[in-house]
């Protein structure tokens, strides 16, 4: 409404500037020049909120522009950041993978030939809040083992039971053998035997926590 008010104004004075303008030049050729000027600013005035509005939209479009270009702009720095991650996480797993792989090939032959037993399955866990490469990163390894299987192995149909009071409990036996499995590994895969746990599958036993 203010805006209209001064339009108004505006136009109503320049007139008056006009009219007085004019009786105050002589009657003469630059007469007619001075009302094709005055005439010509007369209709800018009159035509100044039309100006005014094109250019207002003109800047209010640029600027949606600039904004529609930094949205896209941030979009696409989130799928590649996305991406990224995925593709992290891949080679993070593959490492693991074949680490686990690694691991088990370079243990089973001695753990089969000492304590009768092999590696069914290992687990690798590692420090996320660790931002240290692997595998300086890594917190656990989980080895699960069972008893290996003898193909040439024959069940006898009776067997016989013999009682010894001296041997160990089974608890104590199989905690024995956890220890001593652990011992074992720590030393073949250059690993804090802390940082070792042992499942027996079939037993509940474990070691290194």
């Amino acid at each position: 409404m203010d805006f209209i008010k001064e339009w108004i104004t505006n136009i109503i004075i320049f007139i008056l500037l006009a009219t007085v303008l004019d009786m105050l030049l002589p009657n003469s050729s630059f007469q007619k020049y001075t009302k094709i000027v005055t005439g010509l600013i007369l209709i800018a005035i009159i035509l100044s909120p039309v100006m005014k509005l094109f250019t207002s939209d003109f800047e209010s479009a640029i600027a949606s522009m600039g904004q529609f270009h930094s949205l896209e702009d941030e979009n696409i720095k989130n799928s590649i950041e996305f991406q990224k991650k995925e593709i992290q996480a891949s080679q993070h797993a593959y490492i693991l993978e074949t680490m686990a792989v690694q691991l088990k090939t370079a243990a089973e032959e001695e753990l089969m030939e000492q304590q009768g037993m092999e590696i069914a399955n290992i687990e690798l866990e590692v420090n996320d809040q660790d931002q240290r490469p692997f595998p300086e990163n890594l917190e656990y390894v989980i080895v699960h083992v069972k008893k290996a299987e003898d193909e040439g192995e024959t069940v006898a149909v009776v067997r016989e039971v013999e009682i010894d009071t001296n041997a160990p409990l089974p608890s104590k036996q199989t905690s024995q053998n956890t220890d001593q499995i652990s011992s074992l590994l720590s030393e073949k895969w250059n690993v804090p035997e802390k940082s070792i746990q042992i499942m027996i599958e079939g037993g509940s036993d474990e070691h290194g926590q």
